[in-house]
């Protein structure tokens, strides 16, 4: 799960894989703007055919934030 995540975000924001860790900050250790954080949410619900509310992303603040609420909304880790 993490390495489909990090795959994702490192290709929206422009950043090397290895930079993007678990407890990266989106905004602050990525660079990610509002823009940014929508893009990259509306491909990962494309990605995993999930859909995630806004109340939901304003609580994501880190990749970890997104790969748990995945695993939570898929029921599964991969």
């Amino acid at each position: 799960m993490f390495e489909k995540v990090q795959a994702i975000v490192a290709e929206q924001l422009g950043k090397k894989l290895e930079d993007v860790k678990l407890e990266s900050s989106i905004a602050e250790d990525l660079g990610a703007d509002s823009l940014d954080i929508v893009d990259l949410v509306m491909d990962i619900e494309e990605e995993f055919d999930v859909t995630i509310p806004d109340e939901k992303v304003e609580h994501m603040k880190t990749v970890e934030d997104i790969v748990k609420h995945l695993e939570a909304e898929l029921g599964k880790a991969e």
